[in-house]
């Protein structure tokens, strides 16, 4: 963007400016750190320039917005045409609690909903399993069988709405009863909207939620997308998910470059089963973690438009721009809320949302300040989603498209976080002989991705410890007043009438269909067919999440990590 004219003179006004401003500022005066650096502990410079973007190509690294490498978004207007899917993760005791909490939300101007499970639901286990004993609708709301999900969604027409679901195991039960639900209120299948997590080589890699081993539920996830791909063309099978790999301590390159290698692992497992990359590759989508350095995160964001735009191009042949369209969900990140002086905890999710707005994120979950603490009350709740909508309504933020676009700072970092992702994608390529699939398995199978993961982790905690990271009420600024707010409590009354629902459903349903639907699911399995339409009939048939679940697991069996942490 610069001829060598422009940038020798640049270089010698800088060296001018060094010796002749900056130089007598640090005799006298210092800075107030040796080393100023990001939460992933990438060095900030003291000043940027345009020698440090000396190689930007406007049209190969940048381009338009809606237009190829998508690095300034995926659409021309952005939020010039519409503001991002504003979303608030709700759930917990039973689906009475949780419909209650979708209401209130749409009321307050929710424009998506996002559901949170208990551990239960999650692990695919009923609300009667001893396992469960203690955590039915602790974490999230309860879901057994299709009952659940028609007392859920009562009064909500989902062909109005569009619907995340955090769930990953179990996620297929939880797709198959939603489309149940769908066809119960006659909404086209076609018109169907949302956003299934199911993610589960994300779950080996940090979150560890598993029934099954990783290559069985490989092809599971397949089934989803392959069967959304003919069924739901609105609906997104899989959200592939860094969020909890950057929770689990990563940094912030790690957390792009380990989400977007398991995206490539699912295009390659699709392209292996015959399908066409612009078939499916449209309706996959993302989530990333949003965290405090704000300029990172930027950067992150906009070197994954890039980075994906271009490997779908190039390594597998995609077509359609839809198919090279980075489009990604951002949750503010848990990790950082401190149970210490909790209201600060409003400023860094507003910190977190900015950085998710100016990075182009399509939509937008922002964690309430309790959660460090408990599940969120109505009350903070209602603060997060004001930070979205002051954001949206009130800051400039959403008026242009991409506004940091051009700051030689990210830029700058853009091209640095391009390029160590893209680094840690190859060695994972090579791993796996040639293919991002066999890598990210061999890389699971081998403890790769923990070991990395770990090691960033722990020198994250050692920085905080030697207070060379500040986390303010904690390391510093630290008061000894009680500021814990009022916290929602889930009463024990739910797990009871959950389990009475349960039976109940149990009693009515009728077994003989339900047992021909299990074996029906089990033929499946056998002869390799595509899993989700045997799924959906055995929820019709008002099968539990167990019952489904139990057949997978006793076809594959259970799941134990081979390799430890070194």
């Amino acid at each position: 963007m610069y001829d060598d004219e422009d940038l020798a003179e640049i270089r010698e006004s800088r060296d001018e400016w060094d010796e002749e401003t900056l130089d007598p500022t640090l005799d006298a005066y210092g800075e107030r750190k040796d080393r100023f650096a990001t939460v992933s502990n990438l060095e900030v410079d003291r000043l940027y320039d345009p020698s440090d973007v000396a190689n930007l190509d406007y049209e190969e690294d940048l381009g338009n917005p809606g237009e190829f490498p998508f690095t300034r978004g995926p659409y021309p207007t952005m939020y010039r045409g519409r503001t991002w899917t504003m979303r608030q993760f709700a759930g917990f005791g039973s689906a009475e609690d949780t419909n209650e909490r979708f209401h209130y939300l749409i009321e307050e101007g929710q424009t998506g909903l996002s559901t949170a499970f208990d551990m239960p639901s999650l692990m695919g286990i009923d609300s009667d399993d001893p396992m469960a004993l203690g955590e039915v609708g602790k974490e999230g709301v309860a879901v057994d069988t299709l009952r659940d999900m028609e007392i859920l969604f009562d009064g909500i027409d989902i062909g109005e709405v569009s619907t995340s679901f955090t769930i990953n195991p179990s996620a297929p039960v939880i797709y198959a009863m939603y489309l149940a639900l769908a066809d119960q209120q006659d909404v086209p299948r076609e018109q169907v909207r949302g956003t299934l997590q199911n993610d589960m080589l994300k779950e080996f890699i940090a979150q560890k939620e598993w029934v099954i081993p990783p290559e069985p539920s490989l092809d599971i996830v397949t089934d989803t997308i392959e069967f959304a791909a003919a069924e739901t063309p609105k609906f997104s099978p899989v959200s592939i998910s860094g969020y909890h790999i950057r929770e689990a301590g990563s940094t912030a390159v790690q957390e792009l470059a380990f989400t977007l290698a398991d995206g490539f692992a699912y295009v390659e497992d699709c392209l292996d089963r015959g399908m066409d990359v612009d078939e499916f590759a449209p309706q996959l989508s993302f989530f990333f973690n949003s965290h405090n350095s704000i300029f990172e995160e930027v950067a992150k964001f906009r070197a994954a438009r890039r980075i994906y735009a271009r490997v779908m191009d190039e390594w597998y042949d995609a077509d359609a721009d839809q198919s090279k369209q980075l489009k990604f969900h951002t949750q503010t990140a848990g990790q950082s809320l401190t149970a210490q002086q909790p209201l600060n905890n409003i400023v860094r999710v507003t910190i977190q949302a900015l950085a998710g707005v100016f990075g182009g994120t399509q939509s937008l979950h922002t964690n309430s300040y309790d959660e460090a603490l408990a599940l969120p009350s109505e009350e903070a709740v209602r603060v997060a989603l004001r930070t979205q909508q002051i954001i949206a309504e009130e800051s400039g933020a959403a008026d242009s498209v991409d506004p940091l676009a051009g700051s030689f700072m990210v830029e700058s970092l853009t091209d640095e976080v391009e390029e160590e992702a893209m680094e840690y994608i190859e060695t994972i390529k090579e791993m796996g002989d040639g293919s991002v699939r066999d890598g990210v398995l061999k890389g699971i199978d081998e403890g790769f991705f923990h070991r990395e993961i770990q090691e960033s982790s722990y020198e994250y905690q050692e920085r905080v410890e030697d207070e060379e990271e500040v986390v303010v009420g904690v390391n510093k600024y630290v008061s000894e007043e009680d500021t814990s707010p009022e916290v929602l409590k889930v009463d024990e009354e739910v797990a009871e009438h959950q389990r009475e629902r349960l039976a109940n459903v149990k009693k009515e349903r009728d077994d003989d269909a339900v047992e021909a639907a299990l074996e029906d699911l089990q033929d499946a399995i056998d002869n390799d067919e595509n899993v989700m339409p045997y799924i959906v009939t055995a929820v019709k048939a008002y099968a539990t999440m167990g019952e489904i679940m139990d057949v997978f697991e006793a076809e594959y069996g259970e799941y134990r990590e081979k390799i430890g942490l070194a």
